[in-house]
C-alpha cells in the first residue's frame, strides 16, 4: 500500500489533499462523503454530532426528518469542486462509488454528472436498521389542551407516526469517468472500465447484484456512519484489479484503507478530524503485519 511516513490517511482536507494526486493515476475512487442531515455537512464535528445525538434522533428530530431543500443545494455545492477533483486524477474508464442518504442522493449524482461522470447504475447496500417513525401523541399533549380534546386528537391520529419506513438500505452512486475508445481498448490501456464478477464476496454463489445485503458493522470506531469492511472489499474486488489504487477522500475510521489492503490494493486517503485520523492510520498498520 502507498504510504507517507506509514501515514495511508491524510489528516488534511481532501479539497487541499487530492491537488496533490497525480492526473489520471487512480483506478477507484470508493467514499462516503457527509450525508448533509443535521449537522452532519461540510462543518461535520464527530463530537458535537455526537453530544447532541440520542438513539435515532440528532437534535431532538428523527434522523433525516430536517426537511430543508437547502440540504441538497448545500450537498450539490460541496461535492461539485470535489468530484472535478476526481475526474481529473480517475483513470479513464475509472469508476466512483459514492455513498449517499437516499434522500438526498440525486445531488450527489447531479455534482458527478455535471464534471463529465457517467452514471452507470444505483446501488444500494440492503442491512437491517431500527425504526425510526415517531409517533405524534407526546406533541398532541404538550399542546396543553383540554384532556377530553387531547385523547380525541389522539385517537383520531390512530397511532400514525412521522413518514419514515424502517430504513434498510443506503445507496451508492455509480458512475465512470470516459472511456478512450472501446471497452477493450480502454482495458488494455488502463485496467478500468470493465468489472471482475468471477468471485464477489457478497453472496458468491450468485452474479453481484445491485442490492448487496451485509450486514452493519458491530464495531464503528468512533465513527456514526462506518461502513462494512466486507461491503468494501466486495467493492473494491469488483470495481478495480489488484495492484490499482483505491482512494477515500473521506476515509473516516479506514475501513476503505483495510478493504483496499485486504484486496491488495494501493490506498491514498483523507481525513480532516485528527483524532479519527490517527485511529484509523493505526488500524491500517495493524492489518498490514
Amino acid at each position: 500500500m502507498k504510504n507517507s511516513g506509514n501515514s495511508w490517511i491524510q489528516c488534511v482536507d481532501c479539497r487541499k489533499g487530492m491537488t496533490k494526486i497525480a492526473t489520471q493515476s487512480v483506478s477507484l475512487i470508493l467514499t462516503d462523503p457527509p450525508y448533509f442531515l443535521d449537522g452532519m455537512d461540510d462543518s461535520w464535528d464527530t463530537n458535537r454530532i455526537k453530544s447532541r445525538q440520542k438513539k435515532g434522533v440528532i437534535g431532538g428530530l428523527p434522523v433525516g426528518m430536517k426537511f430543508d431543500k437547502a440540504q441538497g443545494q448545500n450537498l450539490y455545492r460541496f461535492l461539485l469542486p470535489i468530484a472535478e477533483q476526481w475526474i481529473r486524477i480517475i483513470k479513464p474508464g475509472g469508476f466512483v462509488l459514492c455513498f449517499s442518504h437516499p434522500r438526498l442522493s440525486h445531488r450527489a449524482t447531479l455534482a458527478l454528472e455535471d464534471v463529465g461522470f457517467e452514471i452507470r447504475d444505483m446501488l444500494a447496500w440492503r442491512y437491517e436498521g431500527q425504526a425510526k417513525a415517531f409517533k405524534q401523541d407526546h406533541f398532541v399533549r404538550k399542546r396543553n389542551l383540554p384532556s377530553d380534546e387531547t385523547e380525541r386528537i389522539i385517537k383520531a391520529l390512530g397511532g400514525r407516526k412521522t413518514p419514515q419506513l424502517k430504513p434498510q438500505m443506503e445507496l451508492i452512486v455509480l458512475a465512470q469517468s470516459p472511456r478512450e475508445g472501446t471497452f477493450v481498448d480502454n482495458w488494455l490501456q488502463h485496467l478500468t472500465g470493465l468489472i471482475d464478477v468471477s468471485d464477489p464476496i457478497v453472496e458468491n454463489d450468485r452474479f453481484p447484484g445491485t442490492v448487496i445485503p451485509v450486514a452493519k458493522p458491530r464495531e464503528k470506531f468512533g465513527h456514526i456512519a462506518a461502513k462494512p469492511v466486507p461491503l468494501l472489499r466486495h467493492l473494491i474486488r469488483i470495481f478495480s484489479v489488484e495492484g490499482s489504487t483505491v482512494c477515500d477522500p473521506f476515509a473516516g475510521s479506514g475501513s476503505t484503507g483495510i478493504a483496499a489492503h485486504k484486496e491488495g490494493r494501493d490506498f491514498i486517503g483523507f481525513e480532516i478530524d485528527k483524532n479519527m485520523a490517527i485511529m484509523a492510520n493505526n488500524r491500517i498498520e495493524i492489518g498490514t503485519k
